[in-house]
C-alpha cells in the first residue's frame, strides 16, 4: 500500500477538499486525485463522494480513516526512530480558523524549517484527543480536559494562551454601534453558538459563562458551519455570536459585520495543549514558549473554573 496515497486520503478527509490537501502536501490536486483513485482501486471501495463544498467520506471511507491515521503515524514513528531530529511534529487544533491555528501558522512562518503537520480531529469529546495523544497519532492536541479526574497520568495539559472574546453582530443589531460591551449589556440578547457538542470543552465553557453572567446562549439546532452563521448575523437584528479575538474570520463586504470587544470584565477562552508527560516531541517546548510570550487576556479576565491562574 502506497503510504503517500494513505497520507493524501487522511489530509483530504480532514480538510474536506482535494485542493486543500494538495496545498498542505505540496503537490498538485491532480496528484492527490490519482493517489486516492489508486487507493480506492486497491481497497475495492469508494472512499469519497463529491459535494458542492468539496468531498465527504463514504461509509467505507469513515471505516478506513482511523486505520489510515494509524498507518501514517506508524510510518512517521518508524522514520523518527532512525532520524529523531527529522520526525514530523503533528499537532491537532480545534479548527483551521481558530486562534490556535492562526498563532501556530505565525510561528511556522517565523520558523519555516520546522517539519509541522497541523490536523483537526473531528471530535468534540476531549477523550478522543487524549486517546490520539496516548496512541501517538498526534504529538499534541490543542484541547482541554475540563474534569481533572479524566486526565490520565501519562498526559500533561498545559495552559498556553487566554484569548479575549468579542461580540460579533450584523449592522441591524442593537449593539452594532457600540465600541465595547459588557456582559451585563449582553443579557437581553440571544447569543447563537453553533456546534455545542456534548462533553466538549466549549460546551462546558459556555455553560459556565451563561451561569456566571445570566447570558442567553442558544446552541440548539444543527451545526452548518461558520458561513451560514455569518449569513444569519448579517440578516438578523437580534442574533449575535461570540468569537475569539485571534480567530480568523472572513465574510462578504456586504455583510458589514462588527467585532466588538467585551469588557468589565473581559471574557477569556483558555487554550490548553495536551501532550505526553514523558518524552514529548522536542519541538513542542519552543511552541509553548511562543504561545505564552504573546499578549493574551488580562489576569482579571473571567475564565471557567477548570482554568487556573497559573501558567
Amino acid at each position: 500500500m502506497d503510504t503517500e496515497a494513505v497520507r493524501s486520503f487522511v489530509r483530504a478527509a480532514e480538510l474536506g477538499q482535494f485542493q486543500y490537501a494538495a496545498d498542505e502536501l505540496g503537490v498538485t490536486q491532480q496528484a492527490v486525485s490519482k493517489r486516492i483513485a489508486a487507493l480506492e482501486r486497491e481497497l475495492e471501495v469508494r472512499l469519497f463522494t463529491r459535494t458542492a463544498r468539496g468531498v465527504e467520506l463514504t461509509p467505507g471511507g469513515q471505516a478506513f480513516l482511523p486505520h489510515a491515521r494509524g498507518i501514517v503515524a506508524g510510518v512517521e514513528h518508524a522514520m523518527g526512530a532512525v532520524r529523531p531530529d527529522a520526525r514530523l511534529l503533528r499537532i491537532d487544533v480545534l479548527g483551521f480558523r481558530s486562534a490556535q491555528a492562526v498563532v501556530l501558522h505565525d510561528y511556522w512562518r517565523s520558523n519555516p524549517g520546522i517539519q509541522l503537520d497541523v490536523v483537526a480531529l473531528k471530535a468534540g469529546d476531549p477523550g478522543t484527543a487524549v486517546a490520539a495523544v496516548r496512541a501517538g497519532e498526534v504529538d499534541a492536541s490543542f484541547r482541554a480536559v475540563t474534569d481533572p479526574a479524566a486526565l490520565p497520568r501519562d498526559v500533561e495539559m498545559a495552559r498556553v494562551l487566554d484569548v479575549p472574546l468579542e461580540l460579533l453582530v450584523g449592522p441591524g443589531h442593537p449593539l452594532a454601534a457600540a465600541r465595547t460591551v459588557t456582559p451585563e449589556q449582553l443579557r437581553p440578547h440571544r447569543i447563537r453558538i453553533a456546534g455545542l457538542a456534548p462533553r466538549s470543552e466549549w460546551a462546558d465553557f459556555y455553560d459556565q459563562l451563561a451561569t456566571a453572567f445570566g447570558l442567553r446562549i442558544d446552541g440548539e439546532g444543527p451545526n452548518f458551519g461558520i458561513e451560514p452563521l455569518l449569513d444569519t448575523l448579517a440578516e438578523s437584528g437580534d442574533v449575535a455570536t461570540l468569537v475569539g479575538a485571534r480567530d480568523r474570520l472572513a465574510w462578504p463586504a456586504g455583510h458589514d459585520l462588527r467585532r466588538i470587544p467585551i469588557v468589565d470584565p473581559v471574557l477569556a477562552y483558555p487554550h490548553a495543549l495536551l501532550m505526553p508527560r514523558a518524552n514529548p516531541h522536542p519541538r513542542l517546548r519552543p511552541i509553548i514558549d511562543y504561545f505564552r510570550s504573546l499578549a493574551g487576556a488580562p489576569r482579571t479576565a473571567w475564565v471557567p473554573s477548570w482554568a487556573t491562574s497559573r501558567r
